[in-house]
């Protein structure tokens, strides 16, 4: 091939603020990646399990969300295992996940140009590196090469557990290496926490120890708190919401998802900048690439429950600009009634065009199991 992977330092940082290692594949290897994705998943698609959504054909981030919100709401959830695999794809054991490809894949020269691109090695800050675990992020082919090796490792692993060892009902939902886990007791939990962590350790993953954690969750955790004088119960992120345990206005329990606090802090700090430097453009080309800004952020984050956290981004991001356009002159004279009239003229309405997640889950699942 031309050549392989480069490392660059992704522009979008982690959740823990360190810049995220990207491979950039030469425009030859993204072309061969891309079709050798497009045969392995026709392959692939008919081993991955139901509760498996992450970079599928036909499966988006809402369809998890959907699927975990149903689980919550309809099964017997009263824990929920919130974990995290540090360095899942800096720590992949390559030897392991050529293995398990050799399980389904028996032309050898399509193992050997997976293995090729997986030992391309990465250059980072001038410097050429071999790689010798792990495989790249952004590369064409690592979101499958991930599921691939999740797969084996973690899925069929669960799946089994929670068939043979556990008393209560458990829920699975796992997108790439994001996954939560929800059970009727809190001693399956617990028993399957530490089979977890033994079942990582061979396989050279290891669970984040900060951010792994067993939280009290469900429809009755609210009440079984408050009994032993304990607050409300925690929460757990996922997908870029945070979840949760709150009730309607009938009083029954709901489960409600709001944006991440750090997310629309991160994204209307990008809006501020980026604002700041298209200040001195006309205001239509100003108001067109904002109303893109706010019509994408709502197009995935205006679910029921979530309208103020939505109407509270295209507020500030409106305040965002009047703040840019004052900053055009010394003697800037715009004010709110002028502000108020250019947002409403450029910037969509923010409001809730998500469906309930029960409602879209039946209707893509005709009632049938999300686990095959």
């Amino acid at each position: 091939m031309a050549g392989g992977p480069r490392a660059v330092e992704d522009p979008v940082p982690k959740r823990d603020g360190r810049p995220r290692p990207l491979g950039v594949a030469a425009l030859e290897d993204k072309i061969v990646q891309r079709a050798v994705v497009e045969v392995l998943n026709g392959i692939y698609e008919a081993d991955f399990l139901g509760f498996s959504y992450g970079f599928r054909p036909g499966r988006s981030p809402h369809d998890a969300l959907d699927a975990l919100a149903t689980g919550i709401k309809r099964r017997k959830v009263s824990w929920v295992l919130d974990a995290e695999i540090r360095e899942f794809f800096t720590s992949l054991d390559q030897s392991w996940l050529l293995k398990f490809l050799e399980h389904r894949i028996a032309d050898r020269r399509v193992l050997r140009l997976i293995q090729k691109w997986l030992s391309a090695g990465v250059i980072e800050n001038g410097e050429w590196s071999k790689t010798v675990e792990g495989t790249a992020q952004g590369a064409p082919v690592s979101p499958l090469l991930a599921n691939v090796y999740l797969h084996y490792v973690f899925d069929l692993w669960a799946h089994q557990w929670r068939t043979r060892n556990a008393r209560g009902d458990v829920i699975l939902t796992r997108f790439a290496d994001d996954y939560i886990v929800g059970f009727e007791h809190q001693e399956d939990a617990e028993r399957f926490l530490v089979d977890l962590r033994e079942r990582f350790a061979k396989f050279a993953l290891e669970l984040h120890p900060e951010k792994t954690r067993l939280i009290e969750f469900g429809r009755f955790a609210a009440e079984r708190r408050q009994k032993r004088g304990l607050g409300k119960p925690e929460t757990f992120e996922l997908l870029g919401f945070t979840h949760i345990c709150a009730k309607s206005r009938s009083g029954r329990f709901t489960l409600k998802r709001v944006t991440s606090k750090k997310r629309m802090r991160a994204k209307l700090s990008e809006v501020k900048a980026e604002l700041m430097l298209r200040r001195h453009l006309p205001i239509p080309e100003q108001g067109r690439w904002l109303a893109s800004v706010v019509r994408g952020h709502c197009n995935y984050y205006a679910v029921p429950s979530n309208s103020d956290a939505i109407i509270a981004f295209r507020t500030q991001a409106t305040r965002h600009w009047c703040h840019a356009l004052r900053r055009r002159s010394q003697r800037s004279t715009l004010d709110w009634e002028r502000m108020n009239r250019l947002a409403t003229r450029w910037l969509p309405p923010a409001r809730v065009t998500h469906p309930y997640p029960e409602a879209r889950f039946d209707a893509k699942t005709q009632g049938r199991s999300p686990v095959r």
